[in-house]
């Protein structure tokens, strides 16, 4: 039960590439503890020893004889303990995140994680003995006190693993042997902060030449693609044995506790159906024709183009103005869209900017990509970002903003409520999103500056929709060929390339290099199949913004009791005051139907 909260999720001072961005905030870790070498967090880690021992000794093989205030003081206490090492763990991940290339950095965050471990390890009984409970049992307890059934969701979810529970002492190996698998998750880490590439004579890190996929000039773009595909070939080999040790170590772990599939862990951890995956995977795939097949043959006729190269996937518009927008700009774009939906919003995430919450400069050594990592419950959220002064970029803060306020919105629940399923935690992001897309294009001057509104939606859309989709199906292949024996960078590559043309159409063709873009996606290596959360955090978000639309009176009041409820609720009950079901196959077509909406009206304007 135990959180590692070290390891956000990705999503992906000085003005970065000599763009005048203004000035960027930079992280002010001193809400979690003052230094690394502070008193206040050696204090904490020696408490959280006994905490753990004395846990331990007080409930380990008594949890039969508690009554219902029992299980009470035990799961407060034991709430205290995740709240503890979830700081310290916090602490020393945005430290590392900062700086990746950092050996002191790198060695703090590994002391911690491994004495964390080794403190916590006392406390893997709980959940196995819970397990072997009768469900009645808990359920008279839940009966006689209503502040132990608050947490009965919990206890459900922790239930739901019952049948792949293994004995006491391999649950305890196997918790010890947690340090090793995050070794290969940090090897993957640090060897993407440290690539270098050179494109146009200029040294960049791979944030910074993925950004150049979105430049207007197409020679500017097709380098950057080749730099990339080079520099990845030269480190193929590595990243082919991350893969490789990470998908043997889910098969063993998958074959002991008897899951059926590759895919059942995460199901359960997002506390949603296999059939509603299945849902929505088959209605994205099925749309491919309608959605990317035909946005991108449309942007081919934009670009003058028979045939598209990868690198003209993310081209800007012909008609779009390229310009660089300042953070000020981008937090006033945000910040006013999510005031118009509702003040409350606004006032939740202004201390996001004036407060240190945010670090958002590209630097060298820094993670790649942005996340919004919840910390623990009575501190706050921390949002990365590495902002460059693109349109997206805004759209980005946008996103992990939505993040932080649903985080902040959530913590009231405590911290083993708080957490959101993956499913449910891109709702707020997505929304966000939508929210200042809407805004932005309501402000639009004129229908050139419509269209390539619409356009980039689309895009981030299908990005989110169709791309992710597309990633589950390579990891699905890719763990099933992985339980036939060890895969060669050519297989991993042949695997990736089956699910690009059938995804992103037939007016693409794919240059030489690009079977080995697999290698820098950081879900596949920190959280395997995580990325059709994405999707279904955007057809749900589509669907929720159209009742928005359609009933606006007393939507935000609902909307927000939603994300109060943090991991509290089901995605029916949560749904439902909204009148929406994410288990009827037609709900994944309404949200469908929006993307397919924004590239009708697109064609129009070709007429």
């Amino acid at each position: 039960m135990i959180r590692n909260t070290c390891k956000p999720l990705f999503d992906a001072n000085a003005s970065a590439g000599g763009r005048d961005l203004g000035k960027l905030p930079e992280w002010d870790l001193t809400d979690l503890y003052p230094s690394q070498d502070s008193k206040e967090l050696a204090d904490d880690m020696a408490w959280l020893e006994q905490a753990c021992a004395n846990f331990a000794a007080d409930y380990e093989g008594k949890l039969t004889d508690l009554d219902a205030t029992g299980w009470l003081n035990a799961v407060e206490r034991h709430e205290k303990i995740e709240a503890i090492a979830g700081r310290i763990m916090s602490f020393a991940g945005l430290r590392y995140y900062q700086l990746t290339t950092d050996s002191d950095r790198t060695k703090f965050m590994s002391d911690c994680q491994e004495k964390v471990t080794v403190y916590t390890t006392p406390l893997v009984f709980f959940t196995l003995e819970l397990n072997r409970l009768d469900d009645t049992v808990l359920d008279d307890h839940f009966a006689a006190n209503d502040a132990l059934a608050r947490y009965k969701p919990a206890f459900d979810r922790i239930r739901a693993m019952k049948p792949y529970q293994l004995s006491d002492e391999m649950e305890k190996f196997l918790h010890d042997l947690g340090v090793v698998g995050d070794a290969w998750e940090r090897l993957f880490d640090e060897t993407i902060a440290g690539l270098e590439f050179e494109v146009n004579g200029e040294p960049l890190n791979i944030e910074g030449t993925l950004n150049l996929l979105t430049e207007q000039d197409r020679p500017t773009r097709q380098a950057a693609t080749e730099e990339l595909a080079r520099v990845f070939a030269d480190n193929i080999r590595t990243f082919a044995r991350v893969h490789n040790t990470q998908a043997k170590e889910k098969e063993i772990m998958d074959r002991w506790r008897g899951m059926p599939t590759p895919q059942t862990g995460r199901h359960l951890s997002n506390d949603v159906e296999p059939e509603v995956v299945e849902a929505l995977r088959n209605a994205v795939v099925a749309a491919y024709p309608r959605l990317s097949h035909r946005y991108y043959a449309l942007k081919a006729k934009w670009l003058g183009l028979e045939t598209m190269q990868v690198w003209d996937r993310n081209a800007p518009l012909p008609m779009e103005t390229t310009r660089t927008v300042n953070w000020d700009e981008a937090r006033d774009t945000v910040m006013s869209a999510y005031a118009g939906f509702d003040p409350r919003m606004a006032e939740i995430a202004e201390p996001f900017f004036s407060k240190g919450w945010i670090d958002a400069a590209v630097k060298p050594g820094k993670a790649p990509g942005a996340f919004a990592h919840p910390t623990v419950t009575d501190v706050h959220p921390y949002i990365m970002l590495n902002y460059l002064g693109k349109p997206r970029d805004v759209m980005t803060l946008a996103h992990e903003l939505g993040h932080g306020v649903h985080q902040v919105l959530a913590a009231g629940q405590g911290e083993m409520l708080a957490s959101t399923p993956l499913t449910l935690a891109e709702t707020a992001s997505v929304f966000g999103e939508m929210l200042t897309f809407q805004k932005m294009l309501d402000g639009a001057k004129d229908q050139a500056e419509r269209k390539v509104m619409l356009a980039g939606k689309v895009e981030d859309m299908i990005n989110t929709v169709v791309r992710q989709i597309a990633f589950y199906d390579f990891e699905c292949k890719l763990h099933e060929a992985r339980r036939g024996g060890e895969l060669t960078p050519d297989d991993i590559n042949a695997l990736w390339m089956s699910v690009q043309a059938e995804s992103l159409g037939p007016v693409f063709e794919f240059m030489p290099g690009y079977e080995t873009f697999w290698a820098y996606i950081p879900h596949f290596v920190h959280s395997p199949f995580y990325v059709y959360a994405y999707a279904f955090g955007d057809g749900l978000v589509n669907a929720l913004y159209a009742a928005y639309q359609e009933q606006p009176e007393g939507f935000q009041d609902k909307y927000f009791d939603m994300l109060k409820a943090g991991g509290s609720k089901h995605h029916k009950a949560l749904l439902a005051p909204f009148g929406l079901d994410a288990s009827d196959p037609k709900f994944w077509d309404k949200g469908l139907s929006m993307i397919e909406g924004f590239i009708d009206e697109l064609e129009a304007m070709e007429g």
